[in-house]
């Protein structure tokens, strides 16, 4: 179905002799003004002149008293009047305006519903290609969560002794607060996991710095600072961002490729 907002009327359409004789008739003002109604109709549906609500779905008589506000008598006899004078023809019982390519501008309906199609098309691939960029982040999120989850039962399941290493949890973050401009709390289970399996992997408070800096330097100011937070910075791709080099803000690289 075309997205329709027009359609072609004559100037002349009451000089025509078959509207000339509908004139003549008792109910000549409402019989002309079904005719315009079913004209629109058939350019809002824009399929070569049938009259349809939906694609599998065609007025009948009762449907459009309901719909031009008529009785149902009179509708009635303005369609056999239209299909007496070949003003209207029926098609597997479905309504159709007669030689409706020749009263409207069909190159340009079929030009609208070319665009509508191709409109429709594009919104469907594009909604297909959210769909799956969401599926693959919601599995790889779900995996990396898992893991964390059991690092954390883990965590919680060994109490530490007095003896146990103090990692510099609440200086790390602060740093980043200072840096971002945040206001990110260092006492969170997820935060204090990240940053001591870093340490655990032989990294140092100095390398978190580096860390920050590199990705602060790049990403503030951008629609990319959202992320300088603990759970991007000091996940998988901590070395990744250790070893990078400040990027230039106007590069023209995907800034979203190395986030997870």
């Amino acid at each position: 179905m075309g997205e329709v907002q027009w359609i072609k009327l004559k100037v002349g359409m009451f000089d025509d002799s078959k509207i000339k004789y509908i004139e003549a008739l008792p109910e000549r003002d409402t019989i002309i003004t079904v005719w315009v109604k079913l004209l629109t109709l058939a350019g809002k549906y824009n399929e070569q002149g049938y009259i349809m609500l939906s694609e599998n779905l065609p007025y009948n008589e009762e449907m459009l008293a309901n719909e031009f506000n008529r009785p149902l008598n009179s509708i009635r006899l303005a369609l056999q009047t239209f299909e007496k004078l070949g003003m209207v023809e029926r098609y597997n019982g479905i309504l159709k305006i007669a030689n409706w390519e020749k009263h409207q501008n069909v190159e340009g309906l079929d030009k609208i519903r070319q665009q509508t199609r191709e409109r429709v098309r594009k919104h469907r691939e594009q909604k297909q290609l959210e769909e799956c960029n969401v599926t693959v982040t919601q599995s790889n999120a779900t995996e990396e969560e898992l893991e964390l989850e059991k690092e954390l039962e883990l965590e919680k399941s060994n109490t530490l002794s007095s003896n146990s290493t103090v990692y510099p949890y609440e200086s790390i973050v602060e740093y980043l607060n200072k840096q971002a401009s945040k206001k990110y709390r260092y006492q969170t289970d997820k935060t204090k996991l990240l940053i001591k399996t870093r340490f655990k992997q032989g990294f140092s408070e100095d390398d978190f710095k580096i860390v920050i800096d590199n990705k602060v330097a790049e990403w503030k100011g951008t629609d990319m600072e959202k992320f300088l937070r603990p759970e991007t910075l000091f996940g998988n791709k901590f070395e990744g961002y250790l070893n990078q080099q400040v990027s230039n803000k106007e590069t023209t690289d995907n800034p979203y490729e190395n986030l997870f």
